[in-house]
């Protein structure tokens, strides 16, 4: 298990684990990143990430995109 932060670009991971608080986890789910879902990294710079998952892509920092463990 590695923070989604690690991946890199054109890699598709499975979701494991999601950390935080329950508020943090909420937003996460809300966008679509659960335990489970495939999440794609489509670019990394300077740790801010852009993600596709769900057929959506999304922006995350390089903070939330700790959080998410694959």
């Amino acid at each position: 298990m590695m923070p989604l932060s690690m991946a890199s670009p054109g890699e598709s991971n499975t979701i494991l684990k999601i950390t935080g608080k329950d508020e943090v986890r909420q937003h996460l789910a809300e966008l679509g990143f659960v335990v489970g879902e495939q999440v794609m990294v489509v670019s990394s710079i300077a740790g801010n990430m852009i993600l596709q998952v769900k057929d959506c892509r999304i922006a995350l920092g390089n903070e939330m995109a700790n959080r998410i463990l694959v």
